[in-house]
């Protein structure tokens, strides 16, 4: 798995242009899936879920990166992006072939995204599958990618 955490002053999913989900000061995260991610990925779900939740990026009272999101009270929005496992190492045109494939993809953003719930009520999400609009407004800018396995 693919993430792509970005520390946000607020970020919103339109699809059709109609909003479907926003969020003020927190992280979005833009997630992607490979093919050998599946399914022994779920077994790391919570421990990833704990990491996200408390990796401290946010600026305490000296502007230093000290504070996690659960210290600020903020907000995540989850973004399925395939495009994470793109290849653009030969030709002009991307290959997709490292992307883990539709069906299997919605399964563990769907158990991610419960994992998410059960331990933080502020999370929202994009509409997996669906060609979306990612309005992102970066605070700092600050933003990390972790490959998770």
């Amino acid at each position: 798995m693919r993430v792509v955490v970005q520390r946000v002053i607020n970020s919103y999913v339109k699809v059709n242009n109609i909003e479907v989900s926003k969020i003020e000061k927190g992280l979005n995260l833009l997630i992607g899936f490979k093919n050998e991610d599946y399914p022994h990925i779920i077994n790391t779900f919570d421990k990833f879920v704990d990491k996200i939740l408390n990796l401290r990026i946010f600026g305490d009272e000296k502007g230093k990166m000290n504070l996690s999101l659960i210290d600020i009270d903020g907000e995540i929005l989850l973004v399925s992006q395939f495009t994470l496992y793109g290849d653009l190492s030969s030709g002009r045109r991307p290959s997709f072939e490292k992307s883990l494939e539709f069906n299997k993809a919605n399964e563990l953003f769907e158990e991610l995204k419960g994992r998410f719930l059960k331990k933080w009520n502020k999370v929202k999400v994009g509409v997996f599958g669906e060609f979306m609009e990612v309005g992102i407004i970066n605070s700092g800018p600050v933003t990390f990618v972790i490959d998770w396995d």
